[in-house]
């Protein structure tokens, strides 16, 4: 299964009309389905951590789920709300470089305001089909994404429910599923921010992974009766092994204008012009030091071997880096000007590994 099946899915059991049912899940018991996004969550930890989350570990697996490249929240989300790949939607990694902008880096969460979020991210959503239907669709997450850019890319059309603590994140669920038919979209990301600073497996992270399987409890305790749960992610995480500074004792920084997307997946860009052979040499260079390390593809080869899916929109290529590379192994690329930031992280995400790229789709029926 592909993450970008899932929400056509669950909104086809609600009866709208223009979506398929791509996981084989069947109409909705009650006309009421959640869908909880667990931001870090790979498949991988919830076999490898089980005993840490008896709740989780009782749900039902509905199958492993590969997230598009790059692994990363921004591409993962847009491509969940649109169900399509990040060669249609452009959401192309968590910075890419705007087009024609003399090198300014949009920061997919942070967004930047001379950016519309509509034209950037131009395909409908599920939410905005959805509520055309006359579906409820209601979206549960942390009061301080409610009016951001990203959130009018990717989740228009939702109704949003601000709520920053785990009891008023379930009362606002509650509350949304209480007409029929109905769908939220529960969102947390303390996971996320734990693997992040102190790694998948480290106490913080464990503290968050077991308060995230309580409140999957409260809400199968909560929850109206026959209203389906479905617990997914938008990628996994890798504790850091070897750093490599981009420009640090190494050529990898010669003639790159401007570095985008995170330590596992790299967009580099050359300045504006210029020519298709210097391109090559950036990419061999990297070839050469990195060596098994990384993979490295030219922006045309990207596309060709479909890393961002097997459509590519003009807008997509264009934000692609001139040079792509995504690291291998446990290994990360650090921007030399975000060292201390970058370097700080243990957990990082955005590559193409199984750990990194597979995460669950648990799902359970309230009795």
């Amino acid at each position: 299964m592909h993450l970008s099946q899932i929400t056509p899915s669950l909104f086809a059991s609600l009866g709208l009309a223009d979506a398929s049912d791509q996981i084989n899940c069947g109409a909705s018991p009650n006309g009421r389905e959640l869908l909880f996004l667990v931001d870090g969550l790979g498949a991988n930890a919830v076999e490898k951590f089980a005993s840490y989350i008896p709740t989780l570990s009782s749900l039902i697996r509905h199958g492993a789920v590969r997230t598009s490249f790059p692994s990363t929240t921004a591409t993962s989300l847009a491509t969940l709300t649109t169900g399509v790949n990040p060669g249609t939607h452009g959401m192309l990694g968590y910075t890419v470089q705007v087009p024609r902008s003399g090198g300014r880096i949009l920061n997919s969460l942070k967004w930047d305001e001379r950016v519309d979020p509509a034209i950037w991210q131009p395909v409908p959503t599920l939410f905005e089909r959805a509520t055309a239907a006359d579906i409820s669709v209601t979206h549960v997450a942390a009061k301080r994404y409610e009016d951001t850019g990203f959130t009018r890319a990717v989740f228009r059309g939702a109704k949003y429910r601000g709520a920053n603590i785990h009891e008023d994140l379930v009362t606002e669920t509650v509350q949304a599923l209480s007409a029929s038919p109905s769908f939220v979209y529960l969102y947390v990301n303390e996971l996320d921010v734990a693997g992040h600073s102190d790694g998948v497996g480290s106490d913080k992270w464990l503290a968050a992974l077991v308060a995230i399987d309580q409140l999957v409890a409260t809400l199968l305790n909560k929850l109206p009766r026959k209203t389906r749960i479905w617990l997914t992610a938008d990628h996994g995480m890798i504790n850091v092994g070897e750093k490599i500074v981009i420009g640090q004792d190494n050529d990898l920084a010669i003639d790159i204008a401007t570095i985008a997307g995170e330590p596992r997946a790299r967009h580099l860009y050359l300045a504006e012009g210029a020519p298709l052979n210097a391109h090559k040499e950036v990419a061999s260079r990297w070839e050469e030091y990195l060596g098994e390390k990384a993979a490295i593809y030219l922006r045309s080869d990207a596309i060709a071997a479909g890393l961002f899916g097997g459509e590519v929109s003009l807008d997509a290529a264009d934000r692609m880096g001139d040079v792509i590379a995504i690291a291998h192994g446990e290994m990360i690329l650090i921007e030399a000007e975000r060292e201390k930031q970058e370097g700080a992280m243990v957990g990082h995400h955005g590559g193409a590994t199984d750990v990194e790229s597979f995460v669950p789709l648990l799902t359970a029926t309230v009795e």
